[in-house]
C-alpha cells in the first residue's frame, strides 16, 4: 500500500513539474520575443513577423530610442527618483497607518478604517482632482507632483493593517510597554522588524506604480526636461505613428527610413528591464506578505 502511495504521489509530482514548466515557457515567450525583436531588422519583422531568433540582427531599434542620450538620460533620473522617493515616503506613511489603525486602544480605528475604506468606492472624479493640485496646491511642473499622488493607496493600507495584525501579536507589544518602550520605538524596533515580508509587498506595488506611471507626467508636466520615463518614449511612439501615417496619407514615404516595430520593442525592454530585474530579490517577501495580509479582515 505504501509503495502504491509513492508511486501515485511520484506520478502527481511529475505532472506538477510538467505543468509549472509549460506555465513558466508560456510567461516567457513574449519576453522572448520582445528581446529578440528589439535586436532585429525592422524590414525583417515587417516582412517575415517575430522570431525567438532574429532573422536579420540590427541596433536600429535602440539607435532610434538613443538618438537623444541625454534626454533619455534625463528621463530615467525623473522616473528612478521618483520611484526611490514614492516608494520610501510612501512606506513609511503606509506602515504608520496600518499600525495605527489596528491598535486596539486606537479608539476611533474604525471609523477611519472606514473612511479610507469609502474613498476605494466613491471618488471626486478627475477634474476635481486636476483643479485642486493645479490651481489650490500650484504643483504645475514639480517633481512633487510626481510623488505625492501616489504616496498612499486605500488598498496597501489595510493590506499593511491586516499584515500587521497578523504578524505582530498584542502580547509583544504590551509586553514593550512594560519595559517603557513609547509608539515610536515599538513602531520602528517591532513593527518594522516583524513586517518585512508585508513591507517588501507593498514596496513593489508603490514601485510599479512609480514606475509604469506616465498619465501624471501628461496631465500636469509641460517641462521635457521633467518627463517621465514611460512619458517620454510614450511621446517617441506617438511621433514616429505621426510620421508614418502622415506619409501614408500624403503619398510620400516620411516613415521609410523609421524603424518602427524595433523601436516599440527596444522600448519596452527598456522600460520593462530594471523592474524585471528588481522582482526576483523580493520575490520570496512578496509571495508571504500577500499571503498573510489576506488571511485576516
Amino acid at each position: 500500500m505504501k509503495i502504491k502511495e509513492e508511486k501515485y504521489y511520484n506520478v502527481f509530482q511529475t505532472m506538477a513539474y510538467i505543468v509549472v514548466t509549460l506555465v513558466t515557457l508560456a510567461c516567457l515567450f513574449p519576453f522572448l520575443l520582445i528581446i529578440s525583436a528589439s535586436f532585429t531588422d525592422n524590414e525583417s519583422i515587417i516582412r517575415d513577423g517575430y522570431h525567438l531568433i532574429p532573422a536579420k540582427f540590427s541596433f536600429e531599434g535602440y539607435r532610434m530610442v538613443f538618438k537623444f542620450p541625454e534626454e533619455v538620460l534625463q528621463a530615467y533620473w525623473v522616473t528612478t527618483s521618483t520611484t526611490v522617493i514614492g516608494t520610501l515616503l510612501g512606506l513609511f506613511f503606509i506602515t504608520m497607518a496600518g499600525y495605527v489603525l489596528q491598535r486596539k486602544d486606537f479608539k476611533y480605528r474604525n471609523r477611519f478604517s472606514f473612511y479610507i475604506y469609502f474613498t476605494t468606492l466613491f471618488g471626486g472624479g478627475l477634474i476635481p482632482w486636476y483643479i485642486m493640485l493645479t490651481k489650490y496646491f500650484k504643483l504645475m511642473d514639480t517633481y512633487a507632483i510626481l510623488v505625492l499622488p501616489g504616496l498612499m493607496s486605500p488598498f496597501l493600507i489595510i493590506l499593511m493593517k491586516n499584515f500587521i495584525r497578523s504578524a505582530v501579536p498584542d502580547e509583544i507589544i504590551e509586553s514593550a510597554k512594560i519595559d517603557g518602550a513609547n509608539d515610536f520605538t515599538i513602531y520602528y524596533r517591532i513593527v518594522l522588524q516583524l513586517s518585512l515580508p508585508g513591507i517588501a509587498t507593498v514596496g513593489l506595488f508603490l514601485a510599479l506604480h512609480y514606475w509604469n506611471d506616465w498619465f501624471t507626467s501628461s496631465l500636469f508636466i509641460n517641462d521635457r526636461s521633467m518627463y517621465q520615463l514611460q512619458y517620454y518614449l510614450y511621446n517617441i511612439i506617438n511621433t514616429i505613428a505621426f510620421i508614418t501615417n502622415m506619409g501614408a496619407g500624403t503619398g510620400i514615404s516620411l516613415g521609410e527610413d523609421i524603424p518602427t516595430e524595433s523601436t516599440k520593442m527596444a522600448m519596452a525592454l527598456i522600460v520593462t528591464g530594471p523592474i524585471v530585474l528588481l522582482y526576483p530579490f523580493i520575490q520570496r517577501y512578496f509571495v508571504k506578505g500577500l499571503t498573510i495580509g489576506a488571511v485576516k479582515g
